[in-house]
């Protein structure tokens, strides 16, 4: 679907019609596009919104588009290329993974993205995710509502005090982590290469190499970007190293993680179990082996949502959309070089 209008009059030439800003959403999810739309209108511009699927789509719904407000939809290469006077391409999150960045920058157009946004909510659900697979919350519940009643030691659980957590990844979320863990009395060990010792020391945290990590950590926390590199460095090699009474958490992206490997160990109970938010696809199979065990915990990518979040996310997106179309900065670009080229301090 789609929202147009006729253009307005312009402010030049009597007779003369001069087009308005027209900012294009690819895809929707979210309840309402009142922000965007009031925002986008304050600057003298249009909100279109689409139901693209495939980038092709894309590609129709944004070739006249002056700024662009994405998704989950592909905005591959060709689709930038297809862009007649696109000047922004702001993401609804934190990646970029579904943005060519790359083709965009040598187009011209800024990308922007908003991160910060969910810190607070990944955190929360991290934490969780966490407490519900060591004690084994959630296997209880479902034992519970087939009848069994069982107040003895069917399952072992041990206690969290002095446990080690691991977090595969220092960045701000993981940061914050640490900051709500503080009173379980946890040892933090992390790997993150981009971090120096003395910042994580200073953090309470001790960084180890990854051979550390997963042979030491009770409680593994994934909080690591998707690129080439850290696609499935949870392999079935690393997790043959972990602990079996260790546990797994991802509520980073799901291509970090070996989903395979996974289940493969969970079945072998080579670790004790998983909680994921995140997967290799989505949405995923759920007819797949890993929804059919019991020591896995699975939730539908909703780490990052409340009220409150969900409406800093569409009002900063938004914001960052306008910025540019008005010749200012906006708040987190991604490639701040096109900034430069576009006059833009």
């Amino acid at each position: 679907m789609s929202e147009r209008s006729d253009d307005r009059q312009g402010e030049g030439h009597p007779g003369e019609t001069m087009a308005k800003l027209k900012v294009v959403v690819t895809d929707l999810g979210y309840p309402n596009y009142d922000s965007e739309r009031s925002q986008v209108k304050a600057i003298g511009g249009e909100l279109h919104l689409a139901e693209c699927k495939s980038a092709e789509d894309v590609a129709k719904a944004t070739r006249d588009a002056d700024g662009v407000l994405n998704r989950a939809a592909p905005v591959t290469a060709s689709v930038i290329e297809a862009m007649g006077r696109c000047r922004v391409i702001a993401r609804y999150g934190i990646g970029v993974d579904n943005v060519d960045v790359k083709a965009a920058t040598k187009k011209g157009i800024v990308v922007a993205n908003v991160p910060g946004y969910c810190v607070e909510e990944v955190t929360d659900h991290t934490l969780a995710l966490m407490l519900a697979a060591w004690r084994k919350v959630v296997s209880h519940d479902k034992a519970m509502r087939r009848g069994a009643w069982d107040i003895s030691f069917r399952d072992p659980v041990y206690r969290l005090r002095g446990r080690t957590l691991g977090l595969l990844g220092l960045g701000a979320i993981a940061r914050r982590l640490v900051e709500k863990v503080a009173g379980f009395g946890f040892r933090v060990i992390a790997f993150d290469p981009f971090v120096s010792a003395d910042a994580a020391r200073k953090l309470g945290v001790t960084l180890v190499d990854l051979d550390t990590l997963f042979r030491e950590s009770d409680l593994l926390s994934v909080h690591a970007p998707a690129t080439a590199e850290t696609r499935h460095i949870v392999s079935g090699e690393r997790l043959a190293e972990m602990k079996p009474t260790a546990v797994l958490v991802n509520t980073s992206r799901g291509p970090l993680v070996d989903e395979a490997a996974l289940v493969q160990a969970l079945k072998a109970k080579q670790i004790a179990a998983a909680a994921l938010d995140v997967y290799e696809q989505e949405p995923p199979d759920r007819k797949g082996e890993l929804f059919q065990l019991d020591n896995a915990i699975v939730t539908d990518h909703a780490a990052w949502y409340s009220e409150d979040s969900l409406a800093e996310l569409q009002r900063r997106c938004a914001a960052a959309v306008c910025a540019v179309l008005t010749g200012k900065r906006p708040e987190s670009p991604v490639n701040p070089e096109v900034l430069t080229q576009l006059g833009i301090k």
